[in-house]
């Protein structure tokens, strides 16, 4: 009489093989993205700010009198999301609306006061965790990966 034969052990992995995920560019830009994310993240709590706050900041920082539909076409964002963001900050007192000076229909968004403030702060934090970051490369790696991650998103001017 036979017995039944157990079934051959299966497989097990001492090391995980990720060669061909690595050829892959989303697989390393996403993975690139979340270490510097994930610190960004916590590193901006203190500011109570969230990564896409940070972002409409930074251009409201760099372009005052931006409207909101120059926002949400820089930032890939839905206007019913910018609305409700911008309503945030405008609370918080972080920014103010001001009449476009050309566009009687458009607002401008400035900085106030306390988000000059804020963002002079942020922008710091953010410089030197971008820096610690990708602190094995050097100054000129850093141009060229910047440069190259710009050639897949951005389109040609």
């Amino acid at each position: 009489m036979d017995t039944p034969s157990s079934p051959p052990p299966s497989p097990s992995v001492d090391k995980v093989n990720t060669r061909y995920l690595e050829t892959l560019m989303g697989y390393n830009a996403r993975r690139a993205a979340l270490v510097i994310i994930g610190e960004f993240m916590a590193q901006m709590a203190v500011y109570d700010l969230r990564t896409v706050d940070f972002s409409v900041l930074s251009l409201i920082t760099h372009n005052p009198g931006i409207t909101s539909r120059q926002l949400c076409n820089t930032l890939g964002i839905q206007a019913p999301n910018l609305v409700s963001m911008i309503t945030a900050l405008e609370k918080r007192e972080l920014i103010k609306r001001l009449p476009h000076p050309s566009d009687r229909r458009a607002m401008g968004l400035h900085l106030t006061e306390t988000g000059e403030q804020l963002m002079r702060q942020a922008e710091k934090t953010a410089t030197k965790l971008e820096q610690k970051a990708t602190s094995r490369l050097t100054a000129t790696e850093r141009k060229t990966l910047l440069g190259l991650l710009k050639k897949i998103y951005k389109p040609v001017e």
